[in-house]
């Protein structure tokens, strides 16, 4: 390794043990000046850094300061040696403050007073109307900014007073929500119930219905077969009924008559034969009925 790359952490060294110096006598004075004992801490670079800072800030505050109170005390001489230079005048001329009546004192005090007050540096009459006009601007500008605030007042009064209703508002709508909630409640439980019993309810009907549709698929039940379909060979039924009634009759009154085998035998065959009109023309009935459905 050359001697350039040697000297080169010597020197970050030096310079690091010198800021931990100086950050240590800093601390040993601010803290001895305000009667307490330094604590103990780990000097890493970041905090060494930090403090470093804080000590070059506070040195170059501490030199301000004591240049401007260095330039205060000079004219604070300055000042005491014009006052003693003026005093001394006044007294060659009679107008020491001890010769001078109570009232001129207690005037020219006042004066001093009001000067200060208007932060002018003489007492000339041009000094105080200059005080005076730019108080008066003051006062104007202050009149407009008071009158600005008490409208923005005045508007935020408002938003306040509105924002107050809505919050009462708001309360009494959450109280009354509140005091609903039990009978919800109670109403939600019965509606809870009622569903659990509507759901049996339901799987016993899907039950039913799948029994039925078994039931009808044992029976030969096909959807041809419907209401109107039924009702419409019902009537039919019917119609036969009437028309083989008279017939039926005819035979029964055949059944008081004294036996005649070749009459019999006749009549016999004559029913028969309008017993099998009769089936025939249900039969084409139920056919056509059959179709039209179809």
């Amino acid at each position: 390794m050359s001697d350039q790359d040697c000297s080169i952490p010597e020197t970050k060294m030096g310079s690091d043990a010198s800021r931990i110096g100086e950050v240590q006598e800093w601390l040993a004075k601010t803290f001895e000046a305000a009667g307490k004992v330094v604590p103990e801490f780990e000097y890493t670079p970041r905090s060494v850094a930090h403090l470093h800072n804080l000590v070059t800030v506070s040195k170059a505050k501490d030199e301000a300061a004591r240049l401007v109170a260095r330039d205060y005390r000079q004219k604070a001489a300055e000042y005491r040696s014009q006052a003693a230079r003026i005093k001394e005048i006044l007294e060659n001329v009679g107008l020491a403050q001890e010769s001078l009546p109570s009232n001129v004192v207690s005037s020219a005090q006042v004066l001093a007073n009001v000067a200060n007050l208007l932060n002018i540096r003489d007492t000339e009459l041009s000094s105080f109307l200059v005080a005076m006009g730019d108080i008066s601007l003051r006062k104007t500008d202050v009149e407009d900014k008071k009158a600005t605030l008490q409208k923005e007042s005045k508007v935020l009064l408002d938003y306040t007073r509105k924002a107050i209703a809505r919050l009462t508002y708001l309360k009494r709508t959450l109280s009354q929500l509140e005091d609903d909630v039990a009978p919800c409640e109670v109403q939600m439980e019965n509606w809870k119930t009622n569903l659990q019993v509507m759901a049996a309810k339901e799987r016993q009907y899907m039950q039913q219905c799948a029994n039925y549709k078994a039931m009808l698929n044992k029976v030969g039940y096909t959807p041809e077969i419907s209401h109107g379909v039924l009702v419409e060979m019902d009537e039919h039924r019917k119609d036969l009924e009437k028309k083989t009634k008279p017939i039926l009759d005819t035979l029964r009154s055949y059944q008081d008559l004294p036996p005649d085998k070749a009459l019999a035998a006749l009549a016999i065959e004559d029913k028969k034969r309008q017993f099998a009109a009769a089936e025939k023309y249900l039969e084409d009935v139920l056919h056509s009925a059959l179709a039209t459905t179809d």
